[in-house]
């Protein structure tokens, strides 16, 4: 900085000396420096590289454990306001709770949240500074396993949450949720993708980070024909979703507080894409091998192997 400092002094004193035969040409060398001076500031700033990977500004990344708080945080900040997360954190029993208090729960509980799709499902994000964060479970994963609720700190709720806020989340809540989800979908409930958490922070919001992050989860599902499933707290989120073809199947509500909160319920159903046109066809001509083999052989054998790959088509067709 303090040699940037003296090269430019030592062009002023310099300019200074020379004769100005008449001021445009005074302004025409002025203009000359200054472009000078613009070209090898702009060079200097190039040299000095972030530690920051470029891939991370436009890459969509995992979420490892080791760094789960800083992607919750993230969480945290997205969902500061929302009627769902105020509902667990403020459930009408903690006035001896003060406004840290209440943050630090907020935390604590995303932390969990995060570091659990860390250990038994997908935390995907995107942005320099963890900007936006979205938690799936894939199809058939849980996050009930005893090493889960263990490792990532999710049963520290328990001790934590007030004893209505107990109540609220494990006796209304989670089975509620539950129960829902079962009930949409039924028979597909194991073959969906859910995404349980999208948010971005607030000074990171329209730059596309959750487009690009929904996207991602979405060419997954498409991919394997799938659909997917999720629970919105927000109307202008349900306007969002419903931009990549989510449709509102139902609303609950939560209604242990002063005010219901609605959720939401929304799917989306599979795309039809090339890559799930060929394994469509694929899975047919599998099938269809056998069957033709069947009709000339008449065995049983020849039989059952066609209803596996009958069966096998339906299972991508439908999960």
């Amino acid at each position: 900085m303090a040699s940037s400092m003296l090269a430019k002094s030592k062009s002023m004193s310099k300019s200074k000396s020379k004769p100005t035969p008449s001021s445009s040409s005074s302004s025409s060398s002025s203009s000359s420096s200054s472009s000078v001076m613009n070209s090898s500031s702009v060079t200097l700033v190039e040299l000095k590289r972030s530690l920051v990977p470029q891939q991370w500004t436009e890459s969509v990344r995992p979420v490892r454990l080791a760094e789960c708080r800083e992607a919750a945080l993230s969480l945290a900040h997205a969902f500061a306001a929302d009627d769902y997360a105020k509902y667990l954190v403020e459930p009408g029993d903690t006035s001896n709770l003060g406004p840290e208090d209440k943050w630090k729960l907020h935390v604590d509980m995303m932390v969990y949240v995060v570091a659990a799709h860390c250990i038994d499902g997908i935390a995907t994000t995107i942005g320099p500074h963890f900007d936006s964060v979205a938690l799936w479970l894939a199809p058939g994963q849980d996050l009930d396993g005893w090493w889960t609720l263990l490792r990532s700190g999710l049963w520290r709720l328990y001790f934590q949450l007030s004893p209505e806020g107990k109540r609220r989340y494990f006796d209304e809540v989670l089975p509620l949720l539950h129960d829902t989800k079962a009930d949409v979908l039924g028979d597909r409930d194991a073959d969906a993708w859910y995404l349980v958490y999208l948010g971005t922070k607030p000074y990171s919001q329209g730059r596309g980070y959750a487009k690009r992050l929904l996207e991602d989860g979405i060419k997954r599902a498409d991919a394997e024909n799938r659909p997917i499933y999720l629970e919105s707290s927000s109307e202008s989120n349900n306007a969002y979703y419903k931009k990549f073809a989510f449709e509102v199947k139902r609303d609950i509500f939560l209604e242990r507080g002063q005010a219901p909160v609605r959720l939401s319920i929304m799917v989306r159903e599979p795309q039809a894409t090339a890559t799930t046109s060929a394994a469509r066809n694929k899975a047919a001509s599998a099938s269809a091998a056998p069957a033709a083999a069947s009709r000339l052989a008449g065995s049983k054998k020849f039989h059952h192997h066609a209803n596996l790959g009958g069966g096998d088509g339906a299972a991508r067709r439908w999960g």
